[in-house]
């Protein structure tokens, strides 16, 4: 209780009336660590490099004062803000938090990700074409689209690199870079990451202009996440995993595995248990993918 004393209030932050709504309406009052920082510096015009693990609030770091600052710009369909982000499965569901974070300000997304066919290109060229507030994509799928020449950034008033560390562990440091030199250069540039190498030192060297930068428990978990270990031979982890998903005290998770072959074994092996489940790897297609995670928030499995 103490600790939530000395948190900060969203509506004691200078934020647009439409923001501090939709935060009331989905229950959001303290601010997290990485929030309190961001938050200000952001709506400031600052250039921000915030280190903070996964599960700490950085999307409505970023996502709430670039949709404020959105609000006082005149609303002629072009894009304001990029989000560059290394996977799918994230590019949509930051596209979500600004609808819910967006919703009574009007403030329009689109996720570019990738991973479909001809058509689906087709769509995305249209949907860019005919402009977004705020665009939310994965740097190769992006780029592509860049470089047809159809993509209007000429307004854009903001660039955010959200788990910055795995774009580059995953290649997309070229990439990266195409993309901001077809920014403006007076833009604003946001840079997220989980941890803190000398590449990402570098990065924000080469993009940002005096960012204001917050470490925050770069050696701690996040809040509330109980880790364990189990050392096991390989024919008592069936068993072990279906007493841990089986605890009363686990209402929903996610298992991972190292090879797409496990992905099927391991359901097949949870569903002759009783347990609700389904699986994704990338044998599935995209729509296949978005069932599932759709079914997953919606708790029709645990």
């Amino acid at each position: 209780m103490e600790e939530e004393n000395k948190r900060m209030r969203f509506d004691a932050m200078p934020m647009h009336p439409d923001v501090l709504d939709a935060l009331d309406a989905m229950g959001f009052e303290l601010a997290t660590p990485i929030q309190e920082q961001a938050i200000p510096s952001v709506l400031k015009g600052n250039d921000f490099l915030g280190i903070a693990q996964t599960g700490t609030g950085k999307t409505a770091a970023f996502l709430l004062p670039v949709i404020d600052r959105i609000l006082d710009t005149e609303d002629n369909g072009k894009t304001k803000a990029l989000i560059v982000v290394p996977t799918r499965e994230l590019a949509m569901q930051i596209d979500q938090a600004v609808e819910g974070f967006g919703y009574y300000a009007k403030v329009t997304s689109l996720a570019i990700y990738g991973g479909g066919n001809a058509a689906e290109f087709t769509r995305e060229k249209k949907a860019l074409t005919d402009g977004a507030d705020i665009i939310v994509a994965t740097p190769g799928r992006f780029l592509s689209h860049l470089t047809l020449g159809y993509v209007d950034l000429s307004e854009l008033q903001c660039l955010i690199l959200d788990e910055a560390d795995r774009m580059l562990d995953m290649g997309f440091l070229g990439d990266i870079m195409r993309i901001a030199e077809k920014c403006r250069t007076d833009r604003q540039t946001l840079l997220f990451s989980a941890t803190m190498p000398d590449r990402i030192e570098t990065l924000a060297q080469e993009l940002q202009r005096n960012p204001q930068v917050v470490k925050l428990a770069l050696s701690k978990p996040a809040e509330k996440i109980k880790q364990g270990a189990y050392i096991l031979f390989d024919h008592q982890k069936d068993a072990v995993l279906i007493e841990l998903l089986k605890d009363r005290n686990v209402s929903s998770g996610i298992v991972f595995t190292s090879r797409k072959r496990t992905v099927s074994q391991i359901t097949r092996v949870l569903k002759k248990a009783g347990i609700r489940c389904e699986r994704i790897s990338s044998d599935a297609d995209q729509s296949e993918r978005e069932e599932v995670m759709l079914g997953f928030r919606q708790r029709k499995f645990p």
